[in-house]
């Protein structure tokens, strides 16, 4: 069953046949984009899916489609505020879930932000390593209990990983210049090595984590690449391109927002447990090991050794856990 989607395969054709119901699933980032599609097609097969966004009206008008499929297909939507560049909303809407009690088969950390301005969150971390990946360390960890034995934490990163590892000794670029894509990568290797080392905590009760890239998609997330980085997608899209004529392909083409969000079911429901635990998943794949000095482009497909190295993720632990003032 695994082998048989890939790069085009969309969240319908991935979900074709399954049904679940009775299946309780929290997806982030539900107010644009591949967020709104994931909760779209799951709740479309009768799970019961919570929503966290930052802005609950945006939310509200973004998700009107979700309910729409929930309704009609025997499953259900319910949208939560959560704010990942903000502990305390973070850690008052983990505590508002663990009063309710309520166990999830599935969590889905699909939000973030990419190329931002040099900024913080308002606890004082560097925007992107902050929103993407402290925020939803601190709120998963807190939720982990709620996962169900035998249930799955997909953690939304990107081949934007490929820009930079993390570095744990300037987190929050106080002594090294910004750059908004180099900040990202940092933050999306983060995204890796938090399922990496999430994965090795809970497997023994089968829960089992996996990273997953959606592929190169125009959503809102890329809102701050013309004033951070004028001109960079072209450039990219070039460069992409000459690549594939060298090796006599095609153009690069966008994937759509259906095609983009199949990964993340793809790992969350479909795919062997035992297969994506621990790794990189993208194309509804597993994605192959590829060389630290690979050209990088923000498409690339592979993942870099020193974002699946198990020392290197606790090692991020360890840091992100300092950096909140919380142990998990």
């Amino acid at each position: 069953m695994a082998d048989k989607f890939g790069a085009t395969s969309t969240t319908d054709e991935v979900l074709s046949g399954v049904d679940l119901k009775g299946k309780r699933i929290l997806v982030t980032g539900v107010s644009a984009g591949i967020g709104v599609e994931t909760a779209r097609s799951l709740a479309a097969h009768g799970a019961h899916v919570v929503g966290a966004a930052r802005d609950l009206k945006k939310a509200e008008a973004a998700t009107e489609e979700v309910r729409k499929a929930a309704s009609a297909n025997g499953g259900s939507f319910e949208l939560i505020q959560l704010d990942l560049a903000d502990l305390a909303s973070i850690r008052a809407a983990a505590d508002a879930l663990i009063a309710k009690g309520e166990l999830f088969d599935i969590v889905i950390a699909n939000a973030g932000v990419m190329a931002a301005p040099f900024g913080h969150t308002k606890d004082g971390f560097e925007t992107q390593f902050g929103t993407n990946h402290l925020g939803h360390f601190v709120f998963v960890n807190r939720i982990a209990k709620l996962i169900r034995d035998g249930g799955r934490f997909v953690s939304l990163a990107s081949s934007g990983h490929r820009f930079s590892n993390v570095d744990l000794n300037d987190p929050n670029f106080e002594h090294t210049q910004y750059e908004p894509f180099i900040s990202y990568g940092r933050s999306k290797t983060a995204n890796i090595l938090f399922a990496i080392a999430f994965d090795a905590r809970h497997r023994a009760r089968g829960v089992r984590a996996t990273a997953v890239h959606p592929g190169g998609i125009q959503t809102e997330l890329g809102r701050h690449l013309e004033s951070t980085s004028p001109g960079w997608l072209e450039k990219m899209i070039t460069q992409i391109n000459e690549g594939l004529a060298a090796e006599g392909k095609g153009p690069f083409q966008f994937k759509t927002i259906p095609q983009g969000a199949a990964t993340s079911v793809w790992a969350a429901v479909v795919a062997p447990a035992e297969e994506i635990g621990g790794k990189y998943c993208e194309n509804c794949g597993v994605g192959p090991l590829v060389s630290d000095d690979a050209v990088i482009t923000a498409v690339s497909e592979g993942v870099r050794s020193y974002a699946l190295d198990p020392a290197n993720a606790e090692a991020l632990w360890k840091k992100s856990e300092q950096m909140v003032g919380e142990t998990f």
